[in-house]
């Protein structure tokens, strides 16, 4: 509708319609820069005009008052005052609110043992990284940058070269690879920090390191090499460390999550163990199918632990009299035992190689993450029965055929071990006297046998089932025995 002239009284404008479009406005005959903007649901009393202020000229629109607050002669007298105003070199309107201001950022330096504290909790604490990954952190922040922990991460921003020369240091006091480690947690702590401070240099100064070359072991056993191993395997006195090493060697697993297996991880009817904790944290949790040769070995453990260990032995699979309950040290010296640990991990990834394993079976066995796309989509749970517990008894036959060398058969110790009931066992623990023991190991493992033989006398008065659960190779050796005897009822 296009703008209208007219007296702005009380009776024009109530005769004056609403926009159906946008707004009109209806001009003051009287009074220059005053008039009335209509729109589709008010009507409001403006005024216009032209502000001159320091020699610029700027327009100046506001509002008056709404039609019916006001009278149409006291909306003139009001308007009249502020056009007077303007008229002066005055702006009428009131002063823009300023904005609010932003919060001063924050000039708080952390040191670094508040940023390490800080990324403890909220990184590793809250995303579930394993007690292991913690220590491993704390090793290196706490006792090799200890000096440091009540520095400004600043100062070791401004200044690179503290870290170049400390990488050099370690690496001549503690290796290459203990090096590399520690800088590799700095970052990650500096990192952490440089998120919530941004005073700190965007720069992280482990870029200054000049980084030590880090090679793979390569420790893994061959098939020619298991025969050897085997042989120094039945030679170690300890039960429960003999059946952790080939526990290792028959699954794969790494030491310290298989050292923190409980009984009730454990699902004998599907065949399974459950690794609770291990690398990478609870969210990588995941089960191992059992082979036959690996039911044999829990079942050996089984049967002594609960006698050796009466308390822990019924909560851990490799108990021990440790504080924690289960095995904490599981190293050997090399001249007893040429490998282990890790060692035996990587044999496991070669010599499954060897036995025509797959390479997503490989993967799917060790917890590994699959390569590429398509194998993202395998449903890792759904092979578990059947698939996978066929390809880990392929491999468990294939690695237990290197007990026997080319040529050779099975030393005599060797086969009792494999072959052995509880009893068997707990004879082999008490055929040296602790006198013997006091003299070989120290007083420690005297202690230990003594222990053992109480342990012994203690189920002497057991059924026999309660300690032995008989194979069926034995029972049918037993069931051929008896043929022939009278019966002790007759």
């Amino acid at each position: 509708m296009p703008d209208l002239r007219l007296p702005l009284t009380d009776k024009n404008l109530i005769g004056l319609p609403f926009a159906r479009t946008g707004q009109y406005r209806a001009r003051d005959t009287d009074l220059g820069g005053f008039f009335v903007l209509i729109g589709s649901r008010t009507k409001s009393f403006m005024i216009q005009a032209d502000l001159r202020l320091d020699g610029a000229r700027q327009t100046v629109r506001m509002k008056v008052a709404e039609v019916g607050e006001l009278s149409s002669r006291d909306a003139r007298a009001k308007a009249k005052a502020l056009l007077g105003r303007i008229a002066d070199g005055e702006d009428p309107r009131p002063p823009r609110k300023a904005p609010p201001s932003l919060p001063e950022p924050s000039t708080h330096i952390p040191t670094l043992r508040e940023a390490w504290g800080r990324f403890r909790v909220s990184h590793l604490e809250r995303k579930g990284r394993s007690a292991a990954t913690v220590r491993i952190y704390k090793d290196h922040l706490e006792r090799l940058f200890a000096d440091w922990l009540d520095w400004p991460l600043s100062k070791l921003g401004d200044e690179p070269r503290l870290l170049a020369t400390r990488h050099d240091q370690i690496s001549k006091d503690n290796g290459p690879a203990i090096a590399n480690g520690a800088m590799r947690s700095f970052r990650a702590v500096y990192n952490h920090a440089r998120k919530t401070c941004r005073a700190l240099p965007a720069e992280n100064p482990s870029l200054a390191i000049d980084w030590n070359p880090e090679k793979r072991k390569d420790t893994a056993m061959g098939v020619a090499d298991l025969s050897a191993w085997f042989t120094q395997l039945a030679q170690i006195p300890n039960p429960i460390r003999r059946e952790f090493h080939l526990l290792m060697l028959l699954s794969g697993c790494r030491p310290e999550a298989l050292k923190n297996v409980r009984v009730e991880d454990l699902n004998l009817r599907e065949r399974l163990m459950h690794i609770r904790s291990p690398k990478g944290g609870t969210d990588k949790a995941f089960d191992i199918p059992l082979s036959r040769a690996m039911l044999e070995c829990i079942f050996r453990l089984r049967r002594i632990s609960p006698v050796i260990y009466p308390q822990s032995g019924r909560v851990w699979l490799f108990p021990s009299d440790s504080p924690s309950g289960h095995m904490e040290e599981h190293k050997e010296k090399r001249t007893v035992l040429s490998h282990w640990g890790n060692d035996l991990r990587q044999t496991y990834r070669t010599l499954a190689q060897a036995a025509e394993i797959s390479e997503v079976d490989i993967h799917l066995l060790m917890n590994h993450a699959l390569p590429g796309v398509n194998p993202g989509y395998i449903t890792r749970s759904k092979l578990m029965r059947d698939h996978l517990r066929s390809a880990q008894e392929k491999l468990s036959v294939f690695l237990l055929a290197g007990i026997v060398g080319r040529g050779r058969t099975a030393p005599a110790d060797l086969t009792r071990w494999l072959n052995s009931t509880s009893r068997t066992l707990l004879d082999d623990l008490m055929a040296v006297d602790p006198d013997v023991a006091r003299l070989k190991a120290g007083p420690r493992a005297a202690m230990r046998r003594l222990e053992v033989q109480a342990a012994r006398v203690a189920v002497h008065a057991l059924p026999g089932v309660l300690i032995d659960a008989p194979s069926r190779r034995a029972r049918r050796g037993w069931q051929t025995a008896s043929k022939g005897l009278p019966s002790l009822t007759e």
